[in-house]
């Protein structure tokens, strides 16, 4: 058995999220069935480096695929690209050591969403359209707030039980290219609806609705006021995986502009 590390990108508005669910349309439900038609065999291990939720889409994700094949890198692409459906692309296969993971050996993650300021006729399923006029100034100026070492308890459902909700927002910023707004965030991992829920919570911000001295509240105790402001997820994209050795980060990806 050989590993591979595979990087791809897809549009998730068809899908309901990345990981193998029963009766439901999948990300890695539909690789899987393309790895069975290319390897004709059961026998392979295909591992995410993250879930990404229903109708969230990703530029980078990356898996892991555990497979007996002889075929070499650049095939393994192109049969199973010819496997998938319009909306997924592998990007890249490269051979990787036995033990890398994914998700393990994941040291951060990236995310972009996209909200638009204007009306756009073709960006409906990437981008969330904020008809009301946004202070960015204010917003950029909230970002502070989330970078560093943090409960997110506030802004995830994951409550209680033995998984924490302390993570490491290493950058939060808001960028503006035209009537689109980007807002980019790098940490060490994210927790379900967190980053969507730091957008709203940025968006209210911008509507003047809420204040710094709030958003600071939703660290100092656990609320549920952040779940009122959860962004749609059609802006969302997974942008980058890094793993030990890759380069900073320089800028940020968008899928088109407005």
């Amino acid at each position: 058995m050989s590993r591979y590390k595979i990087t791809l990108e897809y549009d998730g508005a068809r899908f309901s999220g990345w990981q193998l669910q029963k009766n439901e349309r999948s990300i890695q439900g539909d690789l899987m069935e393309a790895c069975r038609k290319v390897f004709q065999t059961d026998r392979f291990e295909l591992y995410g480096a993250g879930r990404t939720d229903s109708g969230v889409h990703a530029l980078g994700q990356v898996a892991h695929l555990e497979v007996e094949s002889r075929l070499p890198p650049n095939s393994m692409q192109m049969k199973l690209n010819d496997e998938l459906p319009h909306d997924i692309n592998i990007l890249r296969v490269e051979k990787a050591p036995a033990r890398f993971h994914a998700r393990h050996d994941a040291i951060a993650r990236s995310y972009v969403y996209q909200i638009s300021r204007r009306r756009n006729a073709f960006g409906k399923k990437f981008m969330w359209w904020v008809k009301d006029e946004l202070d960015v100034k204010a917003m950029q100026d909230a970002c502070r707030l989330f970078v560093g070492m943090k409960d997110y308890q506030s802004f995830t459902n994951e409550k209680g039980g033995d998984k924490s909700t302390i993570v490491e927002v290493q950058r939060l910023e808001i960028h503006e290219r035209g009537d689109l707004l980007v807002v980019h965030i790098i940490g060490s991992h994210f927790l379900w609806k967190m980053v969507r829920r730091i957008v709203g919570v940025l968006v209210e911000v911008g509507r003047r609705q809420m204040t710094q001295e709030q958003i600071q509240s939703f660290f100092n105790a656990p609320s549920n006021e952040p779940a009122r402001f959860t962004a749609p997820p059609a802006g969302l994209f997974l942008e980058r995986v890094y793993f030990p050795g890759d380069s900073a980060p320089t800028g940020y990806k968008l899928l088109f502009e407005v």
